[in-house]
């Protein structure tokens, strides 16, 4: 079956800025050099399991710091671990997660490094076990690492094994049960050593997980192209297609679906965000530069239950191209999209930074999907550099409120870092209905 891009055209209103629905909770001061503490690939960065609410971040000397509250409180528990990282690569995050019986686990420091992963010693404690391994298979050069909660209590654990430009996507799951780590998939989007996928996951209101990823040719971000995507009904151990169709794994270059097909050399950003309707149809946030202008512009591809389409978001003036490797100093953050619904239309939140907006904290909100017009909001009246979104993913799913990471951080360009005092570590609550 012949599948089409269909392009949409929509209005853009902007709005004033308005604070008063917003809450800032103070956390305490994090390195701020660059962005490992405020960057998109922190899949959770702060987390929630009951009514207790975790965060990570690396102070000014690269230890590791956990704090914990409960929910509506103002008052954390702040722990520094026994742990440290490299602070002076972006790549480098924490990742936390919260299995079914409140342990809470933790990868941290990795580009393309040995496997560093531990867990807290009972449910609801910051002290940390010793390092301990998962499977033991695959886990030499580790970049990436993400936890996903299932509805079971288990865990996914993703990352990636390789380099850039030379990877593959690798997934473990967690039994609550054994307490045990199993390989669940090996090298299943496979760069077949000449490319590697910059994926983004969730899951939606059903237990489905929607999987999207770019392809990259090489260390430089301007061999990006394209937008493979993949669902499983299963927990991730079986993948289809949109139309229902089972994929052979691996899932290469040459087998995957593609929801858009967009050229190298067209600022195509990696890694961004994914969400589905209550439908669990995808929409998939990014940025990348239409054919025939200079300037890049957030778009929306998404599924409508037939076809992939594709909605221009954004209406930005200011050009910038994006060549190179490392992590990248860009006027506009990478998004995060996050979808829910009042029971009559489905509405998306796209969470982003611009420069044209002062680096402010971002919204574009779609008060009904079906017509793709999108309103800008500014949740926060200060600067926050060169900060990117990252959220509760477990609150958003139970309860539609929304708890971000905020700090303002620098980013020297191709992994430099900037000479900034440690800033304060915030975690900004909206509830956008």
């Amino acid at each position: 079956m012949k599948r089409f891009l269909i392009f949409t055209f929509i209005a853009i209103v902007s709005l004033s800025a308005s604070f008063e629905d917003t809450r800032l909770v103070p956390v305490g001061k994090a390195w701020a050099g660059n962005s490992v503490n405020a960057n998109i690939l922190r899949h959770n960065s702060v987390v929630s399991y009951e009514n207790i609410q975790y965060l990570a971040y690396y102070d000014a000397e690269g230890n590791v710091v956990l704090a914990r509250r409960e929910l509506g409180s103002e008052s954390w528990k702040i722990h520094k671990t026994q742990y440290t990282g490299n602070i002076r690569d972006a790549h480098n995050l924490i990742s936390i997660g919260v299995d079914g019986e409140g342990y809470l686990h933790m990868a941290w420091d990795h580009h393309g490094h040995p496997l560093r992963y531990c867990r807290s010693k009972a449910p609801g404690s910051l002290e940390l076990t010793e390092k301990l391994a998962m499977t033991g298979k695959k886990e030499g050069r580790v970049t990436y690492p993400e936890f996903y909660h299932l509805p079971s209590g288990d865990l996914l654990f993703l990352y990636r094994d390789g380099e850039s430009g030379r990877g593959s996507l690798m997934m473990n799951h967690y039994n609550l049960k054994t307490k045990k780590w199993t390989q669940r998939q090996d090298a299943f989007i496979n760069g077949e050593g000449e490319r590697n996928a910059y994926w983004q996951m969730c899951t939606d209101a059903f237990g489905t997980l929607h999987l999207s990823w770019v392809w990259r040719e090489a260390g430089d971000v301007a061999t990006n192209h394209d937008m493979g995507y993949a669902k499983s009904e299963d927990g991730g151990l079986s993948w289809l297609k949109s139309t229902g169709e089972k994929y052979h794994l691996p899932i290469t270059a040459e087998s995957a679906e593609y929801a858009a097909r967009i050229p190298q050399g067209h600022e195509l950003i990696n890694t961004t965000g994914i969400c589905a309707d209550s439908r669990g149809r995808p929409y998939i946030a990014t940025y990348w530069r239409p054919e025939g202008t200079k300037i890049p512009q957030y778009h929306l591809i998404y599924h409508n239950g037939s076809v992939w389409q594709i909605s221009q978001i954004s209406h930005r003036k200011t050009p910038f191209t994006l060549s190179g490797g490392g992590t990248k100093r860009i006027p506009i953050s990478r998004p995060r999209i996050l979808a829910s619904s009042n029971g009559e239309s489905d509405k998306a939140y796209m969470l982003f930074r611009d420069i044209e907006r002062g680096n402010l904290v971002s919204v574009a909100i779609c008060e009904d999907l079906s017509t793709l017009e999108w309103q800008f909001k500014d949740l926060t009246s200060f600067s926050v550099g060169m900060w990117e979104p990252s959220f509760d993913t477990e609150l958003w799913l139970s309860s539609k409120v929304l708890h971000i990471y905020v700090q303002e951080v620098g980013q020297g360009d191709g992994e430099k870092t900037e000479n900034l005092p440690p800033t304060n570590v915030s975690i900004l609550e909206w509830k956008p209905e």
